[in-house]
């Protein structure tokens, strides 16, 4: 590799985790009247969630249950809960990206087991991981491997591509799936999740070596609790990172297992024998997050206001379309389609989305 790789960020981007709550004497869930709410939304013609208040913390109840057989689903910009009184286990939450780089898995366990607590529910039995994916994210100027070059155990593969360029490698499909993948390309044209910028301090060249693991393979390695986790994931992730999957430099030795380390490789198993137990990973200022959503917000009406412009000098023939002329133009247009008995609650719904992280 001619550029050393940058160390980023070490993370879990996702976490599922089943927990076994039951209800002591003072309860405060009303399943029935949850049932009533859920089904009054569904209902609706355009079916959008709805702020409810459960131990004192506010939700978006959605108007849907799950495939899995969850009848209820909330979430805010914490957790996305599927729950339901007589399912077993009886909740089923994943940890929200956002809030598990700011606060660490087991601060959201704590305050997930805190809220449970809150609304009259208490533990039976410790909760079960299902899903932790490892993200490890590097900066890297020039991308020097190709599919090839990876020492797998997993039997499947695949490369995704957009304009002839490779965007991700990934091997494996059931238990143990590693992503080697570009991850501003994939913020751009999927996640949106701009913070991450943030947390880089860069919007350029990032990659991401990603590792979904779930229950068989961390049952293996007896990451069952959230404090296994915590206290075991360096010896899952030596395990990944040396024997289940590494990256080579090819050589003339037909063995492929006896290729020299990559240097991107070397550092990671490096960085990952230096991993200790976590929390908060990064300090991340919601309204910083913010503003800089509409600084990303103005730029790109800013790009469509150019489009605009040439347009009204296609159609009017002038030379040029001054800005001052195009917010004209943009507001008489704005005025036609503005709807202002219903513009409110319009709001209201994204200002609930942002909030309540949806």
């Amino acid at each position: 590799m001619s550029d050393t790789p940058q160390r980023l960020l070490f993370g879990h981007d996702t976490l599922e985790c089943a927990y076994f709550l039951v209800a002591k004497s003072t309860a405060e869930i009303n399943f029935e009247h949850l049932a009533f709410e859920k089904e009054s939304l569904r209902h609706n013609k355009n079916p959008e969630p709805k702020v409810i208040t459960l131990g004192g913390t506010d939700f978006l109840l959605h108007p849907y249950g799950t495939s899995g057989g969850y009848p209820f689903v909330i979430e805010n910009k914490d957790f996305l809960i599927r729950f339901g009184q007589y399912n077993s286990p009886s909740f089923f939450v994943k940890y929200q990206c956002q809030a598990l780089w700011q606060k660490g898995p087991l601060a959201l366990h704590e305050e997930f087991m805190n809220w449970a607590d809150a609304v009259g529910l208490v533990a039976h039995h410790e909760e079960a991981l299902s899903r932790v994916d490892f993200a490890f994210d590097y900066q890297i100027e020039t991308i020097d491997f190709n599919e090839d070059d990876f020492v797998s155990l997993a039997r499947k593969d695949s490369r995704y591509r957009k304009d002839r360029v490779t965007q991700t490698f990934q091997y494996g499909k059931s238990d143990v799936v590693l992503r080697v993948y570009d991850k501003v390309a994939e913020i751009t044209e999927q996640s949106h999740k701009d913070w991450f910028y943030t947390l880089w301090e860069t919007d350029t060249n990032v990659w991401r070596i990603e590792w979904q693991c779930r229950k068989p393979i961390l049952k293996r390695f007896g990451l069952v609790t959230i404090k296994d986790l915590i206290e075991g994931q360096g010896d899952v992730l030596r395990y990944l990172a040396t024997e289940h999957d590494t990256l080579r430099v090819p050589s003339s030795d037909t063995n492929r297992s006896r290729w020299p380390l990559h240097a991107l490789w070397q550092d990671l198993q490096t960085h990952i024998n230096d991993i200790e137990g976590v929390g908060v990973y990064r300090t991340l200022d919601d309204k910083a997050i913010l503003a800089e959503n509409k600084e990303r917000i103005a730029i790109s009406i800013y790009g469509y206001m150019k489009r605009l412009a040439a347009l009204q000098c296609v159609i009017s023939g002038a030379k040029s379309c001054s800005l001052n002329q195009t917010v004209d133009l943009l507001k008489t247009r704005l005025d036609d389609i503005h709807e202002p008995f219903i513009w409110p609650s319009e709001v209201e719904k994204r200002v609930n989305k942002i909030r309540l992280g949806s």
